[in-house]
This record gives C-alpha cells, structure tokens and sequence, in this order.
C-alpha cells in the first residue's frame, strides 16, 4: 500500500503542477510554451525528456547481464547530441515556429512535405511510446509484484490515462515542467545509489566490479566486447548497425525537436543542449556504475528471472541497498520519467498532426489557432490508445532495444532531409519525399521481415518464422538508402527553384531574423 500512495502522491502533484502552469491563449503557449523558457531551464527539460525509461531502466539491465556490450547504448545517446549541437539546433529553431514540418516544408512545396512530416512524426512517436509503456507495465508489475498479463495490461491503461492527461491539461509548458522536475530527481536518484552502491564496496570501483563478475555466468567477459554483439558475423554487422542508429537518430526525433521552440532565441537553444549534454554525461556515468553494481548485488540470473526481465535492475538493486524506501522511490522516480517522455511524445505527434496536417494539409493553411490545438487534444487521446495497445504487446521486451528502433526510424527518414534542407540549396521537394518515404519504408519492411517481430525464442511472434533480414536493427541499410534516395530524388525534379524563399531560409537560419514568424 506504501507503494501505491507513493505513485498516486506522485501523479497528483505532477498534474496540480501542469494544471497551474497551464496557459491556454494561444497554439504558441500550448505547443512551444511561448518560447519562455531559458537555456538551463530546458537544457534540464531536454535531459528530462531524452532520459527515458529505456536510459534508466533498459540501459541498467543491459549492462548487468551484457557487460560492456550494453554501456554502448550509453555511449551511443551521449555522443548523439554533438550532431544536435553542431549541425541542428540553432538552424532548427531559427528556421521552424512548432515542428519539423515548419522547416522541412520551408522553401518546398508544403502540402506534400508537411504530410510526409506528419507521416514521419506519427511513426516515429508510436515506437517510442510503445516501449516507454511496456517499460511502466514491467516497472509496476515487479514493484506490485502484479505477474499477470491482464494486470500489467491494466497498468499500461493507466499511464496511457495519466500520460493524455497531462497533455490535455498543460500543454507544452506544463510538460515541461514535469520533464524538469522529472530530470531533476532522476539525477539526484541515480547519484544517490551509485553513491550508496559505492560505499557498500569501500568506494572501491574495482571491488564492484570483481563481485559483478562473479554473479555473472559471463565473468570477466562482461569487461570486454563481444558478449552480446560478438558472437558471429551476423551481431558484428548488428551491433554497427545499432551504433550507427543510436548517434544519428537523435538529431531526427521530433519530440527532441520540438523543445528548441520553447527557447527565444538561437543562443538559448544552444545552451540547453550544452547543458543537456553535461546532465546526461553525469547520469551515463552513473548508469555504468548501477549496472556492473546490479549485476554484483542482485546476480544476472535473478534479474533475468524478474517479472520484467532486464528492465528489473534498477529497481532490484535500490531493494537491495537501500530496502522497501529507496526501491519505492527509484520505481517512482522511474515512473515519472515514463509519464513525461510518454507525455511529450503524446504532446509532438498531435502537433504534427494538428499544425502539419490539419492546419497546412487539410485546412490550406486556413484553419485558426483554436481549432489546431483542439484538433491536437482529440489526436492526443487516439495516439494514448494506440500506445497502450502497442505496449501490451511488446510487454516484456528490452526497453532500450525497442528505443533503438525508434531511433533508427528517426535516423532514416528524417535526418537526411533535414540536413539536406538546411545545407544543400540544390534540394527540393522530390528528394524530400524520396528521402523520408524510402527510410521509413525500408525500415519498417526490414523490422517486420527481421528476427524482432518472428524467427526467436524472444520475438513478437515467436512460434512463425519468417524473418528474412538478419539483423535487428535495420539502420545500417536503411540510413544510407534514405541520403542516397533524397540526392536521386533531387535531380528528377525539373521544376525551378525557389531562389528567394531559398535565400530567406539561408538568412534566417544563420541570422533567427523572422524567426518564429509564420
């Protein structure tokens, strides 16, 4: 019962903040929160958006049953935000008012561009959300101990429920709050156990590590390469096909995107990415620790024996240095950080839907600021049915292996474009079209045809096999075929070039005069 009131306390105070910081005047406030916020501020709220389940709960697991093979997720989130850093975020913001589609449809023609967006948002964010709700429906199952599939399906409902709430109720600014306050104690939580962790071996990090290798039936391989991604050809070509997912598809998830609008200016959305790079490098380093730590105190076999699998150790380890409280805390914590990623997840997929297709496609720019975000709430209440259904069924998978197929779709449809649009002049409508449409259709073709969905004992589907692709990860195919398939598309067109409309976006890219004007 401590347990429930724990996260009920938790879920009441999060939406009594999202509710007083609500503002509701205009499409601005509600899908970039006016641009009010400053560096710091959403440099902590990018920390708290990007670290998700899959950072905290799936990263740990990795690393106490894979050893280094799973602290390469770590490496590869991290090192990810330098292309946010050098190549996007100042141009974004400069360039775009609320999504993508703003500044991939800047200088082409908008109504087929902004669908694409659109198309390219929506999928993006169901995978994402998808597994951020099979990571809550594993988190509540193990700390309720609810083992059940109809129970944590109805765990899943739930979140789904709060997570709709939030973005109903506060729009952007109140999910940033909740995503500060979510990074801020996910920080504070993961320092206070890797500290804690630490002290039980002296603060000795070589004594950790010994005792991780002895409760680990791989010993001393968990300290080198190869015990997941190196075993044969096959998981070599994989594991490069992850990292190459993992550091390019940051720059390509729109919810990531979508915060560099919540900032005034170019100078603060740099900010917020230098700060958000320092927040995570604190918290990767530490999941390093908890992992190895997880490993050493709980044992790899009793991890994988939990109700969810890997995605238990976190939560197992604070059991175990700190008993019944920290482990309540750390779920809670954990649980809050699914609630406010889900919740800007939610949040970017109905924007897009309302501002890229409603208002541009379908409206012709004609529909006004109330209709969109009423339009966004109705597609925020769909998308939270969806995601719950989705999480249902991915229940019990590694979280941050389905995170990484999330990433490897933002990498292939939407990164190519976006450097194109932004660096190329000789780009144009048809290589946006080519480029987005044939990364987002090679990598669901080569995920459903690979052993993710059937062909192993952990599939999808595991009792039918007909996985023709061999890799899990399609982003060693599918990121290259879409920057090679946008340069194709770009000389098919014969149409003339907009040079003026080219010019304006060079100048206020570089410049951010006119920036958020239309």
């Amino acid at each position: 019962m401590v347990n429930v009131a724990v996260f009920a306390g938790l879920i009441v105070v999060t939406l009594a903040v999202v509710y007083f910081v609500n503002s509701r005047s205009t499409s601005s406030d509600y899908f970039a929160a006016g641009s009010a916020f400053s560096g710091p501020q959403n440099g902590v709220a990018l920390a708290g958006d990007f670290l998700s389940a899959a950072s905290f709960l799936g990263i740990a697991g990795a690393i106490a049953v894979h050893g280094y093979d799973g602290f390469l997720y770590s490496i590869g989130f991290l090192v990810a935000w330098l292309v946010n850093l050098l190549l996007i975020a100042e141009r974004l913001r400069n360039t775009g008012r609320f999504t993508m589609g703003d500044v991939l449809s800047f200088r082409m023609r908008r109504r087929p561009v902004r669908a694409a967006s659109a198309v390219s948002t929506l999928m993006i964010t169901c995978f994402y959300m998808i597994a951020q709700m099979a990571g809550a429906g594993g988190l509540v199952a193990l700390l309720l101990d609810v083992r059940s599939e109809w129970g944590q399906a109805l765990v899943i409902a739930v979140v789904g429920l709060v997570m709709v709430l939030y973005v109903l109720i506060g729009g952007m600014k109140g999910t940033t709050w909740v995503q500060i306050i979510k990074g801020a104690l996910l920080l504070l939580s993961v320092t206070m156990i890797t500290l804690f962790l630490l002290g039980k071996f002296g603060f000795s990090f070589s004594a950790l590590l010994e005792q991780a290798a002895a409760n680990n039936p791989l010993g001393s391989d968990i300290f080198a390469p190869g015990a997941k991604y190196g075993e044969d050809a096959v998981s070599k070509l994989d594991f490069v096909s992850l990292s190459l997912a993992l550091v390019l598809g940051v720059a390509g998830l729109p919810h990531v995107l979508m915060r560099f609008y919540t900032v005034p200016s170019s100078r603060e959305a740099r900010r917020s990415v230098v700060w958000a790079i320092w927040l995570m490098s604190l918290f990767y380093l530490c999941t390093l620790v908890i992992g190895y730590g997880a490993a050493a105190l709980v044992g790899s076999e009793k991890i994988a024996n939990a109700p969810s699998g890997e995605n238990s150790a976190a939560p197992l380890l604070a059991y175990e240095v700190g008993g019944t409280f920290l482990l309540g805390a750390v779920s809670a914590v954990a649980f809050a950080t699914i609630l406010a990623v889900v919740a800007g997840l939610t949040l970017t997929a109905s924007a897009s839907f309302a501002h890229d297709l409603y208002a541009n496609v379908f409206k012709s720019n004609d529909a006004g600021p109330e209709a969109e975000v009423r339009v966004a709430r109705r597609t925020a209440m769909v998308l939270g049915a969806v995601s719950v259904l989705g999480g249902i069924l991915v229940s019990g998978q590694n979280i941050a292996f389905l995170v990484g197929l999330a990433f490897a779709f933002a990498a292939s449809a939407n990164l190519s474009t976006l450097v194109y649009t932004m660096f190329w002049r000789r780009f144009n409508t048809t290589g946006t079209l080519w480029g987005m449409y044939s990364g987002l259709g090679s990598c669901l073709l080569l995920v459903l045809f690979s052993p993710v969905v059937s062909g192993e004992p952990d599939s999808m589907i595991p009792g039918v096999d007909f996985a023709l692709f061999p890799l899990n990860n399609p982003g060693i195919v599918a990121i290259p075929l879409s920057f090679v398939c946008g340069f194709i598309g770009t000389f098919l067109e014969r149409s003339p070039e907009d040079d003026d409309r080219q010019a304006e976006m060079e100048v206020r890219s570089l410049t951010g005069v006119g920036a958020h004007s239309g």
